[in-house]
């Protein structure tokens, strides 16, 4: 007896001090009260009896039916357990369907009234899902219960989003501590598709649509983070405007955008219709989709430009942000690209283009972003008036000298005048691209789309002019990644000395000394196209490539996998043919028999 009062009094003592500790203020004995009534009493098996009875289910029908379970050895703990599940679910049920009948007030009045009741058991495992799924359902959880649960760490990770989100909107760093991770995993996500070992001009960057992007994971967690909370959508603003100021990472400007269109396409309309920026937003967004801003797109985008109002100024900022998105960016130098052909077809000059000058307006006012978000004067860019009269002609001219080469190539042979394809860029063309941004950019896609018409001489033409540009944008991650994916369509030049000379000697050997990414990606190239250059070109290309003591990982690594390739190439050495065994017979010496004797 002694025994049995000890083991039980002691499980008494867990139960109470731990899990059971909120029993006692809804007048249900807990562990301590066994403690005490066997403590006190002088037939501890009769004092078990009486406590069971009075603490179990309390239903005549039952009392016979006990017995018949003990009979099949069905402790009665799992009978006791099994009968709790199903109460639970049930009060779970009639919960959820509290939440969603009657007047506001009248249901969230009862809600209120069951989490007051029940919050004190709110650390016993057993009960946590159905305060939690009362909490779920407050849209204005008491503030002293709020803090309980911010709190304690156990009930914090367990509460709902829906719950958390009150938690949320009053402690930002709390916020930030939580979205914090997902936005590095955002920008991790982006910069392993720009290094992604797989060169494709069908398979880039830009190939996801902008719906599909919007799937991904981090997206997904923080619009479900945010839901219908305008103070939290701008806190998650706040927090991409504050690391684009910090990095100039354009990555978080792509997520401000897709952001607001995952909201879009839940019909948050409570955040949606706040937001300035989603009327314009939704409309370049069709156009990324596109990867093309039509005539008609193109009338609403300058209409929600020309109908910020004074004294609004201050949504440029996000405005600016929004077509600094690097989509956003492709979208606008694609179509201004295709602009200018147009023109060469219609013979006209650009400063004629009313599409086209928008197009340089959005480019402008995109790459400003962080110029404007620096110094709060929110103030659309001025055009320089020499990008439109100078740069596009001149870009126009070059175009023209393509079209005169291709055609005179085609002339039968008598008729045929001797032409070269220009190898020079005239000086005001290389002084635009290291001054200009809006002409920088315009001419790194002009370079990109000469590469993915397999226009070798224009190529070779331009790439000096690679070099030294705005900002170093032709050494950033998005370009080199779109150029080396159209290099693949070059394959079979890499076997040519002149080619390789220009490409590789001429620019991404110059380049990568100054900046690593450089290297990563000229390693990301020849993994793809190695066994295209020549053994002389590869070994002195393998050579100038080594990564040196300071070196990141990545580059070491890239660097081992091209080792790999290459000594895959290696023809084995041919083993030496063993000597044949000579087929003469060794002669024994016979002993010349004695003469005889007659």
């Amino acid at each position: 007896l002694r025994r049995i009062t000890r083991r039980a009094a002691g499980r008494g003592r867990c139960l109470g001090a731990g899990m059971f500790a909120g029993l006692p203020e809804l007048g249900v004995a807990n562990g301590e009260d066994l403690k005490e009534t066997l403590t006190n009493c002088t037939e501890p098996l009769k004092a078990i009896e009486q406590f069971q009875t009075e603490n179990g289910v309390l239903l005549p029908s039952l009392q016979s039916a006990l017995p018949f379970l003990d009979l099949h050895s069905i402790p009665r703990l799992e009978f006791h357990q099994t009968v709790f599940d199903e109460l639970r679910e049930k009060l779970l049920e009639r919960v959820s369907a509290i939440a969603s009948e009657g007047k506001d007030e009248d249901r969230y009045s009862k809600l209120e009234d069951l989490l007051e009741k029940s919050f004190s058991l709110v650390k016993m495992p057993s009960i946590q899902p159905v305060v939690m799924c009362v909490m779920k359902h407050l849209p204005k959880v008491p503030e002293k219960k709020l803090k309980l649960v911010m709190a304690d760490k156990e009930l914090y990770k367990a509460c709902a989003v829906e719950v958390k989100r009150q938690i949320w909107q009053d402690n930002q760093a709390l916020f930030g501590d939580e979205v914090s991770p997902l936005l590095k995993q955002y920008i991790l996500e982006k910069e392993s598709i720009l290094f992604s070992s797989d060169l494709s001009v069908l398979h880039n960057f830009f190939s996801l649509s902008p719906k599909a992007r919007r799937q991904g994971e981090v997206v997904q967690k923080l619009t479900q983070m945010i839901g219908k909370n305008v103070k939290l959508y701008d806190m998650v603003l706040q927090f991409l405007r504050t690391l684009f100021l910090r990095t100039r990472n354009v990555h978080y400007c792509t997520l401000r955008a897709e952001l607001l269109m995952s909201l879009h396409d839940l019909d948050i309309s409570e955040i949606c219709s706040v937001d300035p920026c989603h009327k314009f937003t939704w409309c370049l967004d069709a156009c990324i989709r596109e990867k093309f801003v039509d005539n008609k797109r193109a009338r609403e985008l300058q209409g929600f430009l020309d109908g910020v109002k004074k004294g609004q100024e201050q949504v440029l900022g996000d405005l600016s942000m929004i077509l600094c998105d690097s989509f956003a960016i492709n979208t606008l130098a694609l179509s201004t690209i295709r602009n200018l052909q147009e023109l060469i077809g219609q013979e006209a000059l650009p400063r004629d283009s009313t599409d086209l000058l928008l197009l340089l307006r959005m480019l402008s006012l995109g790459q400003g972003a962080w110029d404007m978000i620096d110094s709060q004067v929110f103030r659309e860019p001025k055009l320089d008036p020499e990008l439109i009269t100078r740069f596009l002609p001149l870009l126009l001219s070059f175009v023209v000298d393509d079209y005169a080469f291709t055609v005179d190539q085609k002339l039968p042979t008598e008729e045929k005048v001797i032409v070269t394809y220009p190898n020079t860029l005239p000086e005001v063309f290389t002084k635009f691209l290291r001054e200009n941004r809006v002409a920088c950019e315009v001419g790194l896609y002009y370079v990109l789309h000469i590469t993915k018409q397999r226009n070798k001489n224009a190529l070779l033409r331009l790439l000096p002019a690679l070099v030294e540009t705005y900002n170093d944008a032709a050494l950033s991650d998005i370009f080199l990644h779109l150029l080396t994916s159209n290099l693949t369509l070059l394959s079979d030049e890499f076997g040519l000395e002149d080619f390789c000379s220009s490409l590789f000697d001429e620019f991404f050997l110059v380049t990568s000394a100054r900046k690593e990414n450089v290297h990563r990606h000229v390693l990301r190239l020849l993994i793809q196209l190695h066994h295209k250059v020549s053994p002389a070109k590869l070994e002195a290309l393998q050579k100038a490539l080594e990564p040196t003591k300071m070196s990141s990982e990545a580059v070491k690594d890239l660097y081992n996998q091209l080792n790999e390739k290459l000594q895959q190439r290696k023809p084995s050495p041919v083993p030496p043919v063993p000597e044949s065994p000579t087929m003469d017979l060794p002669l024994h010496t016979v002993p010349t028999p004695a003469t005889p004797v007659l």
